[in-house]
């Protein structure tokens, strides 16, 4: 189903069940299938791959799904599967999303608002990616990994463990090395907001007890928003361990 003044381009594909919302344009060559449903003023651009069944052997052509929101720009050779039943049956991603060219995001992932993946990278099965994370070009994402809001991952990392919000990753082998304070402060946080953030940080690389100990504590200062956010990430339910600070 093609919404009001929807542009497709020449050669580009449209499958049976893909709905399409307002004013999306698909690029020449584009290809748009499974059960995908792409949200207003979004454009597919040229050979791009959207809605392909998961690249998981345990598929067996279960009726699963791709849900993109409003705004999408999915760049040139992307590819986005849709989801698995075992993982839930839907990939999603939210709105006003950056898919830079060649990158992929794999069956069952979750992504939120202004997430930006650059060139080439690659996000894994089941990953849950929060609002506002920038993933670096070439990077690796492994399945089941949680980001949290407002991190950023730098070029060339393989990011094995779940990374906190508003932590800066890089490294080849993906350490966290701080707070992104450049995201910070361009989504408005104040001074008080960043030392607090920095004190969390500090608690966590170097307080006493375990790291989840560390955490659990974090809420006993100035009680700040973003440092409770940190909190409730870390212990909140994940199969995976942290990325802990250097």
């Amino acid at each position: 189903m093609l919404g009001e003044g929807c542009r497709i381009g020449a050669f580009a594909y449209v499958g049976p069940q893909v709905v399409l919302g307002d004013h999306v344009e698909l690029k020449p060559y584009a290809m748009v299938t499974g059960r995908t449903e792409i949200g207003a003023e979004s454009t597919v651009f040229s050979f791009a791959v959207v809605g392909e069944i998961p690249q998981d052997l345990k598929f067996s052509g279960e009726d699963t799904r791709l849900e993109i929101g409003a705004r999408a720009r999915i760049r040139e050779h992307v590819t986005v599967n849709t989801g698995t039943e075992g993982g839930g049956g839907v990939t999603r991603i939210g709105d006003d999303v950056l898919l830079m060219a060649g990158c992929h995001v794999a069956h069952d992932a979750h992504l939120g608002d202004r997430v930006i993946i650059v060139n080439s990278s690659a996000v894994a099965g089941h990953c849950i990616i929060e609002d506002d994370v920038i993933v670096g070009g070439l990077c690796g994402i492994h399945q089941f990994v949680r980001i949290g809001r407002g991190a950023i991952i730098g070029a060339l990392s393989m990011v094995t463990k779940d990374v906190i919000p508003y932590g800066l990753v890089q490294a080849p082998r993906a350490e966290l090395d701080g707070l992104n304070l450049v995201g910070l402060k361009r989504r408005g946080a104040d001074r008080a907001e960043i030392a607090a953030l920095r004190a969390a940080l500090e608690e966590l690389r170097s307080g006493e007890g375990t790291f989840m100990e560390r955490a659990a504590r974090l809420d006993s200062g100035d009680g700040a928003d973003k440092v409770k956010e940190i909190m409730a990430f870390i212990l909140g339910d994940s199969d995976r361990s942290f990325l802990t600070p250097r």
